[in-house]
């Protein structure tokens, strides 16, 4: 069963589940109940003088969402490193009420964490704020880092509230 069969048909539940996506070299995971589709990418609408990691806004069902490209936001990539391929994709989040996407390289798949899976990461100094890693786990002998998205994008100083503006 596919990853969008399986959020569709709800058998995804609870904050055990993690939808893993990648960044560069890198597997990251989010808490799934904050995923509300995941869409191949499309060019969005650039709204003029934003930070580069903010790609635009799309139409999605009549509701205007902006759309940042994390590997930017993050420093994972340089502008002239990003490339957008069939592999592209957009993860449509609902955080606070609102609607946002996130530009990653590629979809995993949804994996299912006990707290006994989770190791704490290691402490030092890093741009992401330390309340955004939740913490490591080792899925068939991969590394997932495991993060709180809300919290990772207001480490980096972007607000949902922020993006609801630009829009």
């Amino acid at each position: 069963m596919g990853i969008m069969e399986r959020l569709d048909t709800g058998i995804i539940e609870g904050a055990d589940e993690y939808l893993s996506f990648r960044l560069g070299d890198e597997e990251y995971g989010i808490d799934i109940r904050s995923v509300r589709e995941i869409r191949a990418y499309e060019k969005p609408t650039r709204i003029p003088n934003s930070a580069d990691y903010y790609c635009g806004v799309i139409d999605l069902r009549g509701q205007i969402v902006p759309i940042i490209d994390l590997r930017i936001q993050l420093g994972l990539a340089g502008l002239a490193e990003v490339t957008y391929d069939a592999l592209t994709v957009v993860i449509i989040l609902k955080l606070n009420g609102r609607h946002f996407g996130v530009v990653v390289d590629a979809v995993s798949d949804v994996v299912a964490l006990t707290a006994a899976d989770i190791r704490p990461a290691p402490e030092f100094s890093t741009q992401v704020g330390a309340g955004a890693i939740l913490g490591l786990a080792t899925v068939q002998e991969r590394m997932l880092i495991l993060m709180d998205i809300e919290s990772l994008l207001a480490s980096q100083g972007v607000t949902v509230e922020a993006y609801a503006e630009a829009a």
